[in-house]
């Protein structure tokens, strides 16, 4: 997928090089390059990110990322927390 993206950034990169005025080059490379680059890339890759978002485990789902974290540093030793140095 993403050796088409590149192919086609490159075509419009030549084609923007073609150009009379910089201007026109930069236009023709955003409208012809890079914004249906990345429509093609975000719509391609919906797929995907749906595949990453149901292949969490259940807890992740309800809860959110930062919450996983609190959970998952608060599941060690529940009594290193109290422990005072030398003891």
């Amino acid at each position: 997928m993403y050796i088409i993206a590149i192919a086609w950034l490159y075509v419009t990169v030549l084609m923007a090089a073609t150009e009379k005025t910089v201007a026109a080059g930069l236009l023709t490379f955003v409208f012809y390059g890079l914004l249906p680059c990345a429509l093609l890339l975000w719509l391609l890759g919906v797929k995907h990110r749906k595949f990453k978002q149901s292949s969490k485990p259940p807890f992740e789902q309800a809860l959110g990322q930062n919450d996983v974290s609190l959970f998952e540093n608060s599941v060690g030793d529940p009594d290193s927390a109290n422990a005072k140095a030398n003891e």
